[in-house]
């Protein structure tokens, strides 16, 4: 059997990677600390999508709770009657668009 090629490298030859010093400190280096980190936004969408999402959420939570024994039908009808709402709002809302 022949030699394998150890990790990064190809056919043997390294292979050019990008020095971690090149591509910035580390958060926690960064002179600006914790800020620097927060600046950058980590999720999409806008309010109104999220406000759907959250009504939409609540409708399942009371439907998934009204199920426990005995199941109290009503609330169950209610909680997914409260998710209805949050999908046409989500319509309404074009969180579809949300993609950027």
């Amino acid at each position: 059997m022949t030699e394998q090629p150890g990790s990064r490298t190809l056919s043997g030859t390294p292979t050019n990677a990008v020095a971690p010093e090149s591509i910035g400190p580390a958060p926690e280096e960064s002179p600006l600390g914790h800020a620097a980190a927060l600046a950058h936004d980590s999720f999409h969408g806008r309010p109104a999508s999220w406000v759907a999402v959250a009504i939409t959420v609540v409708g399942f939570i009371i439907g998934g709770l009204a199920f426990s024994s005995p199941p109290t039908w009503w609330l169950v009808y209610t909680g997914g009657g409260i998710a209805l709402l949050g999908f046409i709002v989500a319509g309404f809302a074009r969180m579809s668009e949300d993609w950027y």
